[in-house]
């Protein structure tokens, strides 16, 4: 089971300009975050909602927030809350292989912070490069002479943070892997020289005199933020046992098809998904075996000021190949006209 969240998000998904609704991550089942919606029933319920709390997690203030208090249209209410149904029963991977998929299909850098030799008490940042074997553990290669080289001899204990390939801001996922990065023992040099290589082929450097061979290989804590209301943790075990998503090693071409070529279609299929939504501008993040996720724009009612936020469009099924893609994006794409039609 996932350990319990840290905190809970005021989800900026459903900012309204009027009033924002509270939203609870809670583990499942299947070992994803799901939300909770605070329907509105009454004028009270429709004033600014604060944060809920969840094991005495922090909470988000909004600050100013006294005295702003609104009542939303309720055409936008019934938006919102359809929109907010749909997000909590879309299917998505699950945490652990998120996480996993984010890592493999990383472009493989990552920021690493060590325990400074030369600054007792203070964390050293690098911008490193790496590339997951097939435990998923980050592999690097250092020159002697770098600092955070001369940190992990000292002190093994780091963190590694790294955000998705397509990361451009906080509503894209990023990762924190904490754990001991020690010498890859001689044995071993070869088989992770070739998985470094496969990431960055161009990697000249690999194969230096004073370049060591380095690996993640006690993984302590995984901390996973997939965006807005979407944060929690995945065990060690969990993480290991993962595999990443195989269509999302090819989802980003797809993609930026999609972006480039056929926004319209987007467009209609969160309509026909979730009525009453119209958005301005869909642009997809990110494709996996499930489904989608796709960066919006939209003007709320009663309001002027456009919004951006990132909703999860599932497939009708899993999809195993490409070509199983391009299926369901054409079906989901018809039956979108379709019901525009009607």
């Amino acid at each position: 089971m996932m350990k319990s969240f840290r905190a809970i998000a005021i989800n900026t998904l459903l900012l309204s300009g009027c009033t924002v609704h509270s939203f609870t991550a809670i583990p499942s089942p299947s070992g994803f975050a799901a939300t909770r919606f605070l329907k509105p029933h009454s004028a009270a319920s429709r004033s600014f909602l604060t944060t809920s709390l969840h094991n005495n997690a922090p909470r988000h203030d909004v600050r100013g927030g006294e005295g702003m208090t609104k009542e939303m249209d309720p055409e936008e209410l019934k938006i919102q809350a359809a929109l907010a149904e749909h997000q909590q029963n879309a299917p998505k991977l699950g945490f652990p292989t998120d996480v996993r998929t984010l890592i493999q299909y990383n472009h493989g850098f990552a920021v690493m912070s060590t325990n400074s030799k030369a600054n007792p008490g203070f964390p050293g940042g690098s911008v490193v490069g790496f590339a997951p074997d097939d435990q998923g553990r980050p592999v690097f290669i250092f020159s002697g002479m770098s600092t955070h080289t001369q940190d992990l001899l000292a002190d093994p204990r780091c963190s590694v943070t790294i955000a998705s390939k397509e990361f451009k801001g906080a509503a894209d996922g990023r990762v924190n892997l904490m754990g001991k990065v020690t010498l890859v023992p001689p044995e071993e040099r070869s088989a992770v020289k070739e998985i470094y290589l496969s990431k960055h082929p161009g990697a000249f450097w690999v194969d230096f005199g004073d370049f060591n061979w380095f690996r993640m290989d006690e993984i302590t804590d995984v901390r996973f933020v997939g965006g807005f209301a979407r944060a929690g943790s995945v065990t060690p075990e969990e993480y290991k046992n993962a595999k990443p998503d195989p269509i999302a090693g090819f989802g980003g071409a797809i993609a930026q098809h999609m972006n480039e070529d056929h926004m319209d279609s987007t467009i209609a299929m969160i309509a026909n998904a979730i009525p009453g939504l119209v958005v301005e501008a869909a642009e997809i993040t990110s494709v996996d075996s499930l489904g989608m996720y796709v960066k919006c724009t939209r003007t709320p009612r009663a309001s002027d000021q456009p919004q951006q936020f990132k909703i999860r469009l599932p497939f009708p099924r899993r999809v195993e190949q490409r070509k199983d893609v391009k299926d369901v994006i054409v079906e989901m794409t018809r039956a979108a006209k379709a019901a525009e039609a009607n």
